[in-house]
């Protein structure tokens, strides 16, 4: 059997024309972008069922990258805009994938209220710990003590246990990774796009182009070296317990995985009451 040797197996769900990617050497956004496809090959979705939106930042440019339906929305508002587009056609599988600066600072009330409502959708959070697109600048899940370019001494806020702030709100589904736990991840993004509700799994992503070098971590590999050293396993805690120190274990796994019924059933069933009338 010959093979292309310029071909990849998840060619077919990527845009040709929008590669190469924009992304620095060492980023983890690559790794995080092929778990996803190989979950949504792995389970045959339909592509003209699947929506993926995003909002700004270097994770937001992942929905561009892809061959299906994809919004590259403003800064912020990528999980209303995914709200607005489940509630229109409920038959389509809607996926957000952006960043923690994106969904947790200035869309921060856009997730506590889609998780509160139990939303039918699934959020992928790409936690690199900073503002990376626009010059590395402190974000709301920089740990404290880490620098960056506006906190060259070290950080002195208190940062977001994203895991946490998800359970808090009502998430039905909530885990963490690192983008060395590639194969865990890809099967974690299977499980969430099969969860009925508002599913989050948040990505520990290397970031050695601003990030990294200011914290000792130049090369994606000293990243990779940490998460190894580093990230330790417990399924099923409660995530107020998996807070992220600087220097201490990340600790990952699936932590939440219940049932409940979602927003979308209650505005089917909300239908069926007022059209009987």
């Amino acid at each position: 059997m010959e093979i292309n040797a310029t071909q990849h197996p998840m060619d077919k769900y990527l845009r040709a024309d929008r590669i190469p990617h924009i992304w620095c050497p060492g980023c983890g956004l690559g790794i995080v972008l092929n778990a996803f496809l190989r979950a949504i090959d792995e389970l045959k979705i339909d592509l003209d069922k699947l929506a993926v939106v995003s909002g700004i930042g270097c994770t937001g440019r992942i929905a561009g990258y892809i061959n299906t339906d994809s919004y590259h929305t403003t800064h912020g508002r990528a999980i209303p805009f995914a709200t607005g587009l489940k509630l229109a056609n409920p038959e389509m599988k809607v996926v957000v994938i952006s960043g923690d600066g994106d969904l947790f600072a200035i869309g921060g009330n856009h997730f506590i209220h889609a998780a509160r409502r139990n939303i039918d959708i699934t959020v992928i959070g790409v936690n690199n710990y900073n503002y990376g697109m626009t010059g590395g600048q402190l974000g709301p899940t920089t740990p404290l003590g880490a620098r960056t370019t506006t906190s060259p001494y070290g950080n002195i806020e208190h940062p977001f246990n994203l895991c946490h702030v998800a359970h808090a709100a009502g998430a039905v589904y909530v885990a963490r990774w690192t983008v060395l736990h590639a194969v865990r991840l890809k099967n974690s993004i299977k499980e969430a796009l099969q969860k009925k509700g508002f599913s989050f799994i948040e990505v520990i992503a290397a970031c050695p182009t601003t990030y990294g070098r200011r914290n000792k971590m130049p090369d994606a590999l000293d990243e990779m070296r940490f998460y190894r050293e580093h990230s330790v396993i417990k399924h099923g805690i409660d995530p107020a317990e998996a807070n992220i120190e600087i220097g201490k274990e990340i600790i990952v796994g699936k932590f939440v995985d219940i049932e409940k019924p979602t927003f979308n059933d209650a505005v089917e069933e909300l239908k069926r009451k007022v059209k009987k009338k």
